[in-house]
């Protein structure tokens, strides 16, 4: 598997740029692969919102969470969770989540 150079720290990521272990994830890391994947500067509350849920719901259920749930949870509508990342919640937010790639997401 590939590495990424995070802080003089390797982080190692699968194929397609998704940390491969998830519990190596901290809010640092977050705001590197939101910055180096998503090309997103700032992480707003909302942000933090979707990305928070998203990694209790895996850490619970070993799952990502359905999109639906995730707009039901965090009060956002779809359209401002796609403006929050911009590649999409499963791809985009799982991502700097630090999640592995969710089932289904392209």
């Amino acid at each position: 598997m590939p590495f990424v150079d995070f802080n003089g720290r390797k982080l190692e990521v699968n194929e397609e740029g998704f940390l491969a272990h998830p519990e190596e994830w901290n809010e640092e890391i977050a705001r590197f692969f939101a910055l180096k994947e998503e090309g997103i500067e700032n992480l707003t509350e909302d942000h933090w919102a979707v990305i928070n849920y998203i990694r209790e719901y895996y850490l619970e259920k070993n799952i990502a969470p359905m999109v639906r749930k995730v707009c039901k949870t965090t009060g956002l509508k779809l359209k401002q969770i796609y403006e929050l990342f911009p590649s999409g919640p499963a791809k985009g937010a799982a991502k700097i989540a630090g999640l592995p790639k969710p089932d289904g997401c392209v």
